[in-house]
């Protein structure tokens, strides 16, 4: 199990999240001892997941980035 699930109570509305452990270490290789670098490390792990998905994202022409951007 790889995907981080939610838990719900019996009306649907979330309770909690289960974190596989090999995505928490991932997370968080040194436990965080306070409530900011636990903040630190989760923007960290979340930067770093955007950053290795872009680099597999195709690099738009400047042209296609202005129509891209003047759709919006």
């Amino acid at each position: 199990m790889n995907s981080i699930e939610y838990i719900t109570d019996i009306k649907g509305r979330l309770k909690g999240i289960f974190i596989p452990i090999e995505i928490w270490r991932k997370i968080f290789p040194e436990f965080p001892q306070s409530l900011e670098e636990l903040i630190e490390s989760f923007e960290d792990y979340c930067l770093n997941k955007a950053m290795d998905e872009a680099k597999n994202t195709p690099l738009l022409s400047k042209e296609e980035a202005l129509k891209f951007l003047s759709e919006e």
